[in-house]
């Protein structure tokens, strides 16, 4: 990415009245390292942006869009209209290893309460009584700016629609938009809590195979063209991790353009990349609004939050925002002030920063530890990012029991084999490292399953 990407990403969401007169915007060096960009990058983008009075530079206090920016009238053109005002697999539980849970040693503690308080002190009688169906519009107006400079996409906050989370997401799209007979794909392997939902949501479920360059949509197009609806994790795949390659990202694209279908894109841990630069999200390729970009705050914060969000195509705001008052009753509108707060005061930015730092450090010790415990036993294929490894059984199938024997030393992994729904499987072990604090602990938590597995295995 370029100064002029960066340069025009920023005038374009001034222009929308995306960022207001007054906004504060990312440190240079934290949003180069969020963009893995160097520094001087940023800065010349920066540099243009205040030669041209889209930004002023405040000294310790950052920098902002300027307070005295009189921005053009925007026509009916461009505008999005606002929408119409109106009244095998159980919860994780405790134990190590787990999935999706994030360093919680390293969370902001602090700072979380320090703002927590202030949201609290705040409140309005007039916010005591129903919240927003759609969602706090400070949260939706901070989440479209985090999205479209950090994830390259192009969306105003009337497109976002906050939710409880991953499976509140899904229900949501599939109750406003979906009929019975409409056939829905998802990914073999797939994230098990929606298999689990969609068997009982999606009468018409089928599954898509996944290889080393992601969703196989070749096998769509040859089986599946008519799908109205496909579910994709194309930065990480949940849960091998492997990235949707770019050719095949175009190809879903069109496909879902030709078809008038719909893609529902999970970009669950998409803040996580180690290897190489950032990979856009394939709603930044969207050239024809077919994407539903959904998200949550549950792997990059805390999984209690409870809170996710959706980008709708501009087209379905008016649907939504009709149904919702039917389907939502709206987020507690407390987590939403903080959260709002936390992330236009830039700590969100500089939380995903450190996280980014400490999970590859994280992941190389419990890498290193596996191999030491079990030489022989593992294969591994290391992908861009993620917050879990595969280990991988280059022979045998009896992960299931093997997950079984981990378990009862309370290292909650589980058996890649039983993220599969058709008979092509691979097997191995799924395990998190988010909250490994050094190497000597990985050992001593792996050596506890050393003579078992062995015996298993052998």
């Amino acid at each position: 990415m370029g100064y002029k990407e960066i340069y025009a990403r920023y005038r374009q969401q001034i222009l929308a009245g995306q960022l207001k007169p007054g906004d504060r915007v990312p440190a240079i060096r934290t949003l180069a390292s969020e963009l893995q960009v160097a520094r001087k990058t940023v800065e010349a983008a920066y540099e243009i942006l205040i030669g041209e009075g889209y930004f002023v530079s405040q000294g310790a206090k950052g920098t902002r869009v300027n307070p005295e920016l009189i921005l053009p009238e925007k026509t009916g053109k461009t505008a999005v209209p606002a929408p119409p005002v109106s009244a095998l697999i159980q919860r994780e539980s405790k134990g190590e290893l787990r999935l999706g849970i994030p360093a919680l040693d390293a969370f902001p503690h602090k700072k979380w309460l320090l703002i927590s308080g202030k949201a609290a002190r705040s409140l309005r009688a007039d916010e005591m009584i129903l919240p927003p169906v759609m969602g706090y519009q400070p949260l939706r107006e901070a989440i479209a700016s985090y999205l479209n400079i950090s994830r390259g996409l192009n969306c105003q906050p009337e497109q976002i629609f906050i939710t409880s989370g991953y499976r509140a997401n899904l229900r949501l799209i599939l109750a406003v938009l979906a009929q019975p007979s409409d056939k829905v794909l998802f990914e073999d392997p797939g994230y098990f809590f929606g298999q689990k939902l969609l068997k009982r949501i999606a009468p018409n479920l089928h599954y898509v195979p996944v290889d080393r360059q992601g969703m196989d949509v070749d096998y769509l197009l040859r089986y599946h063209a008519d799908a109205r609806f496909a579910i994709v994790t194309p930065t990480h795949h949940s849960p091998l991790a492997v990235t949707l390659s770019l050719p095949r990202k175009h190809q879903l694209l069109e496909w879902a353009q030709h078809n008038d279908s719909w893609i529902i894109e999970d970009d669950y841990d998409g803040e996580f990349h180690y290897t190489r630069k950032v990979i856009p999200a394939l709603k930044s390729l969207d050239v024809h609004d077919r994407v539903f970009y959904t998200g949550t705050f549950s792997k990059t914060m805390m999984p209690a939050m409870r809170v996710g969000y959706l980008v709708m195509p501009k087209e379905t705001i008016a649907r939504f925002s009709e149904l919702g008052e039917i389907l939502e009753t709206g987020m507690s509108l407390l987590p939403q002030k903080i959260l709002a707060q936390f992330l236009s005061e830039g700590h969100f930015y500089r939380h995903i920063k450190k996280m980014r730092t400490l999970y590859q450090q994280r992941r190389r010790m419990m890498l290193d530890a596996l191999q030491a415990c079990f030489p022989d036993v593992f294969d591994f294929e290391l992908t861009d990012g993620g917050m879990h490894i595969v280990a991988f059984l280059p022979h045998g199938t009896q992960d299931t029991a093997l997950a079984e024997i981990w378990q009862r030393h309370q290292l909650r992994v589980l058996p890649l084999s039983g993220w599969y729904m058709q008979t092509q499987k691979r097997y191995g072990l799924v395990i998190g490292y988010t909250n490994i604090r050094s190497l000597d602990q990985a050992r001593e938590l792996l050596q506890r399953t050393v003579l078992e597995t062995r015996a298993l295995l052998d």
